[in-house]
C-alpha cells in the first residue's frame, strides 16, 4: 500500500488549509487505496480569521489542533514527517497554508518556505518521491524547485504566471480540472480554487492529481 503524507497547516482558507482541497484529497486517497498520513506543524499559527466576515479575531489557534478536525483526530506533528518512511506527498492549498507554511504573503517571489517543510520536500525529491502540489501550493513549490526549472500550473491568471517564470519555473496556465505534470521532478499540480471554479472542477483537478501521484510512487 502507498503512503501518502498530506500537509495540513489548520483548518480553513483564510488562516489554515483549505477544507474543501484537503478532504478532496484525503477522499481521493482513500478511493484509491492509499495509506493515508496526515501531519500539521505543532506551532501557533499566524492569525485567526473570522470566515463569514473576513475579519482578524484576536485569538491564538494551534496548526495541529485545528487541522486534527480536517483529519478526524488521526494526525502527527509535522517534525514526524520522514521522507524514507513516505512514497509521496500532497499538499493542500489555503491563504492559511501559505501564511503558515512560508513568507509567501509578506515577500511575495522573494519568500522562503518554513526550514522543516523546505527541508522535508528537498529530502523527498531528492529521493525520487513524487510530490503533489494544489491550489497555492504549486507557486510555493516554484520558490524550492524554480531553479531546477520545474514545470507548475498556477492556474489562469496571467501575473502569477509571469512571476513564477521569472524565478526560473515554468507555468501551464490550466483550468482546475486539468494537472501539469512534471515527469523529471516527479511534480504534479492543480490550481483548485486559484482560478474561479466549481467545487467540481477543482475535485476533478485533485482526484487526477492523486491517481498521478500514485502512479508515480
Amino acid at each position: 500500500m502507498t503512503k501518502v503524507g498530506v500537509i495540513l497547516a489548520g483548518s480553513g482558507h483564510k488562516d489554515g488549509s483549505e477544507i474543501h482541497e484537503s478532504v478532496y484529497t484525503i477522499l481521493a486517497l482513500s478511493k484509491y487505496k492509499a495509506e493515508i498520513n496526515i501531519y500539521a506543524p505543532d506551532t501557533k499559527q499566524k492569525d485567526v480569521v473570522n470566515h463569514f466576515n473576513g475579519e482578524t479575531v484576536p485569538e491564538s489557534r494551534n496548526l495541529l489542533i485545528e487541522a486534527a478536525r480536517i483529519a478526524r483526530g488521526k494526525i502527527k506533528p509535522l517534525s514526524e514527517a520522514k521522507a524514507e518512511n513516505l512514497d509521496a506527498i500532497i499538499l493542500p492549498g489555503g491563504t492559511g497554508a501559505a501564511k503558515n507554511l512560508s513568507t509567501f504573503l509578506e515577500e511575495g517571489f522573494a519568500g522562503t518556505i518554513t526550514p522543516q517543510l523546505k527541508e522535508l520536500l528537498f529530502e523527498m525529491n531528492k529521493l525520487g518521491k513524487p510530490i503533489g502540489g494544489i491550489c497555492i501550493f504549486p507557486v510555493l513549490l516554484s520558490l524550492i524547485f524554480g531553479e531546477k526549472g520545474v514545470n507548475v500550473t498556477v492556474g489562469l491568471d496571467e501575473k502569477i504566471g509571469e512571476e513564477v517564470q521569472k524565478i526560473g519555473a515554468k507555468n501551464t496556465p490550466y483550468p482546475s480540472s486539468e494537472i501539469v505534470v512534471d515527469e523529471k521532478l516527479k511534480i504534479v499540480t492543480t490550481p483548485a480554487f486559484m482560478n474561479n471554479a466549481a467545487f467540481y472542477e477543482v475535485f476533478t483537478g485533485i482526484e487526477k492529481l492523486v491517481k498521478k501521484v500514485l502512479e508515480l510512487s
